[in-house]
């Protein structure tokens, strides 16, 4: 009887997960982005954009609060390429950018890389600029 309640319950925390995930991923304003900081692999999850800051959440997790909040003033972005196979999803490109906090590199769809970079690019003039 006790290994059918410990069933039910890791049943249930993981449909929680999974709905977790669809409703981040079907929210409006977001994309589909994943995130790879130091040599570490990649993290699926969402991206959205709130004000000079680009939020990260992942799909695993249980906070709703981002993991990643990478701010666009002093954000820069050093190379981008299409991915290979097998080095993540087809179709995807990898940007790799100098922050703040340090290099981190993303991973985002054709269209969510031109949101991306139309985003940085519509900062105001002294965002880039650093106050002395």
């Amino acid at each position: 009887m006790a290994a059918l309640e410990i069933f039910t319950g890791v049943i249930a925390v993981a449909l929680i997960l999974v709905l977790r995930g669809f409703a981040l991923a079907r929210s409006r304003g977001t994309v589909v982005c994943r995130v790879r900081d130091g040599a570490g692999g990649w993290k699926a999850g969402v991206a959205r954009y709130v004000g000079g800051e680009l939020h990260w959440i992942p799909f695993i997790g249980l906070r709703l609060r981002p993991r990643h909040a990478i701010a666009r003033r002093g954000l820069t972005v050093s190379t981008r390429r299409r991915l290979t196979t097998g080095e993540g999803p087809d179709g995807y490109w990898m940007v790799d950018c100098s922050a703040e906090r340090g290099p981190l590199s993303l991973a985002m769809s054709e269209d969510a890389l031109t949101g991306f970079l139309a985003w940085l690019e519509s900062a105001p003039p002294s965002a880039h600029l650093d106050a002395a």
